[in-house]
């Protein structure tokens, strides 16, 4: 399917063209049919001769009318312009363009239509010189007759052709499916309609709707009139939602697949049109089938950010339309260059901003996000509309490859550092080390770990722990007179300054064993007293081991238990012992 837009000014014979086209009506509404004019939005659809489908979305031409307008025109990839032969380009032609230029949709079609009561040549070349400026450019102009029929097998094959021109729908992208109406039916309950422009939808989908704190779920789908079990961009679709209250979702909300858009009340744009510095304090924001004022703060000569009064599911790239009401002027297009910009808090900070959009240009780019933002999550990635390249460096972090290479450098010289104002302690622990680098996960101080740089026990060091004389020579003191099962009581230890620190450091530094609290004995100590226990007749007692070992029940009880957890002695059920062979 192909969807299209009208565009043209009021009572130039838009719906009457779409009437004719598909023997369908588009005003849905009596009032419409009663004044013959279209308020708001209309549908119908028609098979071309190629047997493509084309759905058009009739949309009202009177100024009053133009928000509902731009709702129909926003998500649509392409326009049919309708100028009548008898009144030729008009106020509202001029604005529909300008909101299509704005839009920066490319593709279209003029019809000049009511070629029945006047020459359609004037009003022809009129119009293609004023489309010809616009985003469109050179468009095909075909001219019609709705009362006679003339010109209409003319028209549908230049929408043969202007729909083989279209860029092919990315079905895989994520749904975005922009609300132009929703009403209730008796039995089915609440009914969305919009315009798929990519993506797919399904029976069953479960999807997040803008307003709302809980997921819905598509309890049916219709397109053309007809249920499906599923649809595919591009295509009108109405879908059944369950569980949801009509009064809770209407035109300018939107049906989105989960976690893949950031809603968002602060965005960063280029403006397309008149100048920023011209633009009011607050305009309305057309994106989709919303309308949201915002609030400009001019920034550079076309840049600026938008401060919207509710947060609507943008993505950088999008483009939307700022329109004046007050002066019922299309101010201009907007691309949106950031969905979460910096803060402008500091001095000078505004300027720096409007330096860095400058360089900006609304196409979504990893490495460019990468070095603006330095440490990114892969889902905030996916929400901004950043398509993720290459590997993580941590879990579901990307980083700029020359700010995790500083990164690195930070953490040798905090280990360096650290080391050497804590010679005894084992190292860094990795939440300090976090919170120094300012990082927001210690996966990622743990993925900076690269040799000589070891990770253990939750501490970063580097390398095997140098051991300080001063500690060597103290150990050695505390041992020094006594036999090689003999701990130094608690007083001389506290005498030659090691303390629990200090005893910690030994022990890793592998210079004693510490069997229990302050009691330590010289490293190697339990392998020997294995050899002399193994002497003994098996099995032994306590006070048989603590003999043979010439030691005092302060070190045999907590040995021979360190023993036992090793595996090196076995108790047994009469608390005597043996060493297994």
């Amino acid at each position: 399917m192909h969807v299209l837009a009208t565009a043209g000014h009021v009572d130039h014979g838009k719906s009457t063209l779409v009437r004719a086209l598909t023997g369908m009506e588009p005003d849905r509404w009596a009032e419409e049919r009663r004044r013959g004019m279209t308020i708001d939005l209309g549908f119908a659809w028609t098979t071309l001769p190629s047997g493509a489908t084309v759905a058009f979305v009739d949309v009202p031409g009177h100024e009053r009318f133009v928000p509902n307008m731009l709702a129909g025109a926003g998500p649509v990839p392409a326009a049919v312009i309708v100028v009548a032969a008898d009144e030729g380009w008009m106020p509202q032609s001029a604005e529909h363009l300008a909101a299509l230029h704005a839009l920066d949709v490319r593709h279209g079609l003029l019809v000049v239509t009511r070629a029945d009561l006047a020459d359609p040549a004037a009003a022809s070349g009129r119009a293609r010189r004023e489309i010809a400026a616009s985003s469109l450019g050179e468009v095909e102009s075909v001219a019609v007759s709705a009362v006679t029929g003339a010109g209409l097998d003319d028209l549908r094959a230049a929408l043969d052709r202007l729909v083989a021109r279209l860029p092919a729908p990315d079905d895989q992208a994520p749904v975005r499916l922009w609300i132009d109406r929703s009403f209730t039916i008796r039995g089915a309950g609440t009914v969305v309609t919009g315009t798929l422009g990519g993506g797919r939808l399904r029976t069953g989908d479960e999807l997040e709707l803008t307003g709302t704190d809980r997921p819905v779920r598509v309890r049916g789908l219709q397109s053309l009139g007809e249920p499906v079990p599923d649809v595919r961009a591009v295509a009108r679709v109405a879908v059944n939602l369950r569980g949801i209250d009509r009064d809770t979702v209407g035109r300018g909300a939107a049906l989105l697949t989960p976690g893949r858009f950031r809603r968002t009340d602060l965005i960063d744009v280029r403006v397309h049109g008149d100048p920023v510095a011209d633009l009011p304090a607050t305009v309305m924001l057309h994106a989709g089938s919303a309308a949201v004022p915002v609030r400009v703060r001019p920034l550079g000569t076309d840049t600026a950010r938008l401060r919207l009064d509710r947060p609507l599911p943008l993505r950088i790239g999008d483009r939307a339309l700022l329109r004046d009401p007050g002066r019922h002027h299309v101010a201009g297009g907007v691309t949106v260059l950031d969905v979460v910009p910096p803060g402008l808090g500091r001095r000078g900070a505004a300027a720096e901003r409007a330096a860095r959009l400058d360089t900006m240009d609304g196409v979504p780019d990893l490495a460019g996000e990468l070095r603006r933002r330095l440490l990114v999550r892969r889902d905030e990635l996916d929400r901004m509309g950043v398509p993720p390249g290459g590997e993580p460096v941590a879990g579901p972090w990307y980083a700029d490859p020359d700010h995790w290479a500083a990164l690195g450098e930070r953490l040798t010289a905090e280990v360096a550092r650290h080391a050497a104002e804590h010679p005894l302690e084992p190292g860094v622990p990795v939440d300090a080390l976090r919170r120094r680098l300012e990082l927001p996960d210690r996966a990622l101080v743990e993925a900076l770990v690269r040799p000589p740089l070891l990770l253990r026990s939750g501490r970063v060091s580097a390398g095997a722990p140098s051991v300080p004389a001063d500690l060597v020579a103290a150990v050695e003191r505390a041992f020094a007179g006594l036999g090689p099962f003999a701990a130094p009581e608690v007083h001389r230890l506290a005498e030659l300054g090691l303390g629990a620190r200090q005893l910690g450091a030994a022990v890793r530094a592998g210079l004693v064993v510490q069997l229990a609290g302050n009691v330590v004995l010289p490293a190697g100590a339990p392998q020997r007293a294995v050899t002399v226990l193994a002497g003994l007749p098996q099995p032994f007692t306590l006070s048989e081991a603590r003999q043979a070992l010439q030691t005092s029940r302060r070190v045999a009880v907590p040995l021979l238990e360190l023993l036992d957890r090793t595996g090196a002695t076995r108790r047994l059920p009469d608390d005597r012992r043996t060493v297994p062979a």
